[in-house]
C-alpha cells in the first residue's frame, strides 16, 4: 500500500479586469491574496513612488472585497454597530468612516471602509479576508430582527487614484468638472465619470489626497485608458503602495493588525467612536468591548511604534526587538523610505520601551542592528482638509 504526498492543488489566482493592461504596461506580476496583481511596471518601486508624491498614481485595488449591506438605513446602521465600535447610526449619507471588525477578545478580524450611500452601505474590506468578513456579516445580520442583507459585488472594480493632481485629473475628464474641488475628505458620491457610473470616495488609500473609484468590471479597462491618457497619471504597483502607505503610518492587514491585535494595542483607539466607549451614548455592543474599552487610553502592555534602523540596512518583518538580552517586541513591516532615502518599520514592542527615541535593536540574521523608536507618520499625510 503506497501513501500519497502530493498536496491538494491551489485554487487558480483570480484576475482582475485591468490583468491585460498591467501585462501591456510590462508589470511584474506576483501573487497577492489570492490575486495576481501587479508589484511594479518597468521604472521600478521608487520611481512609481516619487511620482505619486508628484503628481498622480493609478493603483489596481480591484482585488479588495466590495461587501454592500441592504435594508432600513437606521436599522442596518445599528445592526453593523453590533459587529464594530463605531457610530454609523450617525453616518450621514454621503460620508464613509474608518472602522474595525472586532472578535470577542478584542482582536481586529478586518480593517475596512464603510460608506453610507443613503439606500445602502457598503463595506470595503481587505482582499484575504472578503469571505470570512461576508459569512461573519451574514451569521450578525440573519440573528438580527430587522431585515438587513450582505452580499459581496462580483464583477467590480475598484481604483485609487492618488496624489496631489489626482483631483485635477478627475476633473480634467469633464462630466463633472466642478465636483471635485469641493469633494470634502471622507465624502462618497455616485457620479459618472467619462461615461462611466462610479461610487467615489476621497479618503486617500496612500497617505496622500487621492480618489477611489468602485465601477463595473467590463468598465474598468476604458476607465483606466482615459485616466492613463493624462501625463500626470502613471501605473503603480503593491510595491509603491507598501512604502507609501508605510511612509504615512498606515497599518498593513495580516502584519501589523491581526485577530490577536486589540485596537488599543494598535494604536487605533481614535477608531473606536466617542458614542461606543465607556462614558458615550451607547457603550460598548460590540465584540471584545469589555477588553478594548478597558485597555482605554493606553492600558495595554505592548503598543504600536515606528522604528528608525540606524544603517543601510532594511529591517524586515519578524524580526525580534531587543532591549539588552531581552526580547521587547517584534518588527511587523519594514521598506526602504524613497522619500526619506533610508529604511523604516514598524512594529509592537513593551509599553516601557515606546517612548520616542528609545534605542532598541533588531535581531537580523543573527546579527544586532541598532533602531530608535518613533512615532508614526515618518512622512507627514497630505490629506485633502
Amino acid at each position: 500500500m503506497t501513501c500519497s504526498t502530493q498536496r491538494p492543488a491551489s485554487p487558480p489566482l483570480q484576475r482582475t479586469p485591468l490583468h491585460p493592461l498591467h501585462l501591456q504596461h510590462g508589470a511584474r506580476m506576483v501573487a497577492f491574496a489570492g490575486h495576481r496583481m501587479p508589484l511594479n511596471y518597468s521604472g521600478g518601486i521608487i520611481e512609481e513612488h516619487l511620482h505619486t508624491r508628484r503628481c498622480a498614481g493609478l493603483f489596481d485595488v480591484s482585488h479588495m472585497g466590495q461587501i454592500v449591506v441592504r435594508g432600513d438605513p437606521a436599522a442596518t446602521a445599528s445592526a453593523l454597530e453590533g459587529l464594530m465600535p463605531s457610530d454609523l447610526l450617525s453616518l450621514a449619507a454621503g460620508r464613509q468612516k474608518y472602522a474595525l471588525l472586532t472578535n470577542p477578545q478584542g482582536g481586529i478580524i478586518d480593517d475596512l471602509m464603510v460608506q453610507n450611500l443613503g439606500d445602502r452601505f457598503l463595506l470595503v474590506v481587505n482582499a484575504a479576508g472578503r469571505r470570512r468578513d461576508l459569512e461573519h456579516l451574514s451569521r450578525h445580520l440573519s440573528s438580527q430582527p430587522a431585515a438587513c442583507q450582505a452580499e459581496c459585488l462580483q464583477d467590480r472594480a475598484l481604483l485609487a487614484l492618488q496624489g496631489p493632481d489626482a483631483a485635477a485629473v478627475l476633473a480634467g475628464l469633464g462630466d463633472h468638472s466642478g465636483a471635485f474641488g469641493d469633494f470634502q475628505f471622507m465624502q462618497v458620491r455616485e457620479l459618472t465619470i467619462a461615461g462611466t457610473d462610479c461610487i467615489v470616495s476621497r479618503s486617500g488609500y496612500t497617505g496622500e489626497d487621492g480618489f477611489e473609484l468602485s465601477m463595473p468590471g467590463a468598465d474598468a479597462p476604458r476607465l483606466a485608458g482615459q485616466l492613463l491618457a493624462d501625463s500626470r497619471v502613471q501605473l503603480i504597483g503593491l510595491g509603491a503602495r507598501d512604502s507609501l502607505r508605510l511612509e504615512a503610518g498606515l497599518c498593513l492587514y495580516g502584519h501589523d493588525l491581526t485577530d490577536a491585535t486589540t485596537p488599543v494595542e494598535a494604536g487605533l483607539g481614535w477608531a473606536v467612536s466617542k458614542a461606543r466607549r465607556t462614558a458615550g451614548r451607547r457603550p460598548g455592543g460590540f465584540p471584545g468591548d469589555s477588553i478594548i474599552l478597558t485597555q482605554m487610553p493606553d492600558r495595554t502592555a505592548r503598543v504600536r511604534v515606528g522604528l528608525l534602523p540606524a544603517g543601510p540596512a532594511p529591517v524586515r518583518a519578524e524580526a525580534p526587538l531587543l532591549c539588552g538580552q531581552s526580547t521587547v517586541g517584534e518588527v511587523t513591516s519594514g521598506v526602504f523610505s524613497p522619500t526619506l532615502r533610508r529604511p523604516i518599520a514598524m512594529g509592537y514592542v513593551a509599553r516601557e520601551h515606546a517612548g520616542a527615541g528609545t534605542e532598541l535593536h533588531a535581531l537580523v540574521r543573527n546579527k544586532r542592528l541598532p533602531v530608535a523608536v518613533t512615532q508614526p507618520p515618518f512622512v507627514a499625510h497630505c490629506f485633502y482638509r
